[in-house]
């Protein structure tokens, strides 16, 4: 266990009688360590992660997967050169509401994407000016890289590669040098067009997905805890009978940490090189916020793709 601070390093390792420090570099360079978990500052992301592939080590790399995209790809090619896992912290795939609906369409229950819809939003605190999620130095983005990235990436997930993106982005609120507000509009080389918005001024903490397929809908609220329960709506189309649909409630503690460290080791064991939420998965979705970003500023739609 490492940590800037020491002291906060050796009461975490305390009950599991592990080794503890303040330097990463020794944790990395250690050959019993088999794998390593980056949960740092997205400015420390890239050399810690290419350091311990370099080393031989498999990589869970929190999200966003690096501070630059110049550093995200860099991970992205050493993973491939050492042969090494690197799995981005895309947790929210593994919700259980997100399984199942992903699981759903996959089976064809709406059939083909017509349209996307998200929001993810929570509220700012009394200094956030001082957290450091608000320095440009440490993060490569505001609210839409840190918490938006999420909903780009599972919209990904679902529908495929993005080719289109414009959209906008602001600070209207909060005392801070990123955005409090992004807005995203992004487009499939189908079609299928997804609006995002992700917020820092969401009074009341929001997480909402919907899917419209020409079949119906699949609809998730809440992450639970304060953003509520977490429920998935599966909505079939019926132009001739009466609006229905069928809720499924997740309660219970979240689960999606666990699931998505099982998926991590188990793609170490059996050495999948592209596993759910990879290192690639992570700079896909950066270069669609940074595009939205690159958008805003040109007052452009940006091609990712022909």
């Amino acid at each position: 266990v490492v940590d800037l601070v020491n002291e906060r390093a050796k009461g975490l390792a305390a009950p599991y009688n592990a080794r503890f420090g303040a330097d990463w570099r020794q944790a990395v360079a250690d050959p019993d360590v088999a794998f390593v978990l980056v949960l740092t500052y997205p400015d420390s992301h890239a050399r810690i992660s290419i350091a311990a592939m370099e080393a031989g080590k498999d990589v869970l790399c929190e999200k966003p997967l690096a501070r630059t995209l110049t550093e995200a790809r860099q991970m992205v090619s050493i993973a491939r050169k050492t042969k090494r896992i690197l799995k981005c912290g895309f947790n929210h795939r593994h919700h259980p509401a997100v399984e199942k609906a992903y699981e759903l369409y996959k089976k064809g229950v709406i059939g083909k994407s017509v349209f996307g819809r998200g929001r993810y939003g929570i509220t700012g605190r009394k200094g956030v000016e001082k957290e450091w999620r608000s320095d440009p130095a440490i993060v490569g983005g505001g609210q839409l890289m840190e918490q938006g990235i999420h909903m780009v990436d599972l919209f990904r997930w679902f529908v495929g590669d993005i080719v289109k993106v414009t959209g906008f982005v602001g600070t209207n609120y909060w005392p801070i040098s990123v955005e409090d507000n992004g807005f995203a509009l992004l487009q499939t080389k189908t079609g299928v067009t997804i609006s995002i918005h992700s917020s820092l001024t969401q009074w009341i903490n929001l997480f909402e997905f919907e899917l419209y397929g020409e079949k119906g809908s699949l609809s998730i609220s809440g992450l639970g805890g304060s953003y509520g329960t977490q429920r998935l709506t599966i909505a079939p189309r019926d132009p001739n009978g009466p609006f229905s649909y069928e809720t499924i409630e997740y309660r219970g503690t979240d689960t999606s940490w666990k699931n998505e460290w099982d998926e991590f080791i188990g793609g170490i064991g059996k050495r999948e090189q592209v596993m759910m939420g990879s290192g690639i998965d992570g700079l896909r979705a950066m270069e669609i916020v940074d595009s939205v970003y690159t958008a805003s500023k040109t007052n452009k739609t940006i091609i990712l793709s022909k």
